[in-house]
């Protein structure tokens, strides 16, 4: 293989998993946007994502490489395990806010972010005790069709995740810019004390920042687990710190900016694998974000906070 078809094979996988980091780290940002709070916990939320959407698959017929699709076409199995994933994930997110978090709301300091964390450890515990520490093998209904561009494959695959990943970012994009709740996080981000004197239901808007965060760490999982054809208890860790970092190169609480930094991450790891080497991916990867907290903490696209008097 050339190496102009090695770099377009890597771009290809680069701009797949930038793409679930991307989905991942919208949700660290809406949550921040809102609220000022890093949910440690969405690193399992996602976790589990991908276990609902095997489960789903195995309910409808899918089993490892075997399927018995029950009369169901396949864009029908796909759509109804995608938004099946993304309900079951927000209703996740929105437990963990209305019994963890909301009784902290008013408490100063790391103790949510703490309590964050310690959800985080129940999930994973709860998932390692209920399905055990091996990996799950997952459902394949993807069909095996490719195109090859000169010798890199592009397979219809990542086609159906790219498309999904980006129709979920462009209706995010829609509903917080265009909507009338859109525009009520928006008034919520930049003060919540003025936008509920004008109105804004404070908590209603915080339980659907925590809905749709949690939504789109489901669907990253489910992607994860098509890409890759496996879960486990251990994915959100390794997922999930790569997405925080995305979301930091962006600027955590910056929409496109989570978007954008989720793509070069993917990249970022796809290309210094093949280029570097695999085993100094992470460190490339954390060493992005220890410069970009040192050197530029709101991030490429985030703005420093004017201060409030």
């Amino acid at each position: 293989m050339s190496f102009q078809d090695l770099l377009l094979q890597q771009i290809i996988n680069g701009v797949s998993l930038g793409a679930m980091y991307a989905l991942l780290a919208l949700g660290f940002t809406m949550v921040y946007g809102i609220i000022e709070l890093i949910n440690f916990a969405h690193f399992n939320v996602f976790m589990v994502g991908s276990f609902v959407a095997m489960w789903l698959f195995e309910a409808m017929g899918f089993v490892g490489q075997t399927h018995v699709l029950y009369g169901f076409p396949l864009i029908g199995v796909l759509l109804a395990a995608l938004v099946g994933t993304m309900l079951v994930s927000g209703v996740l997110g929105v437990a963990i806010e209305r019994i963890a978090l909301r009784p902290l709301r008013g408490v100063m300091g790391t103790a949510p972010m703490i309590t964050t964390i310690g959800v985080s450890y129940i999930l994973y515990n709860v998932v390692l005790l209920s399905v055990g520490a091996d990996s799950k093998n997952y459902a394949d209904p993807l069909p095996p069709v490719s195109w090859a561009i000169g010798t890199a494959v592009l397979r219809m695959r990542e086609l159906l995740l790219w498309g999904v990943s980006l129709a979920l970012m462009l209706g995010l994009h829609y509903f917080v810019r265009y909507t009338k709740m859109g525009k009520a996080m928006q008034a919520t981000a930049q003060d919540q004390e003025a936008a509920r004197m004008m109105g804004v239901d404070v908590d209603k808007v915080v339980v659907i920042a925590f809905f749709l965060g949690s939504a789109l760490a489901g669907a990253a999982g489910m992607i994860f687990g098509l890409y890759y054809n496996y879960t486990s208890f251990i994915i959100g860790y390794s997922s999930g710190l790569r997405a925080f970092t995305a979301a930091v190169l962006g600027g955590i609480g910056n929409i496109p900016g989570a978007m954008l930094g989720g793509l070069l991450i993917g990249l970022i790891e796809s290309l210094g694998g093949q280029f570097i080497a695999v085993r100094w991916t992470d460190v490339i990867i954390f060493s992005i974000l220890v410069l970009v907290l040192v050197f530029r903490p709101v991030g490429l696209f985030g703005r420093p906070a004017p201060t409030k008097s």
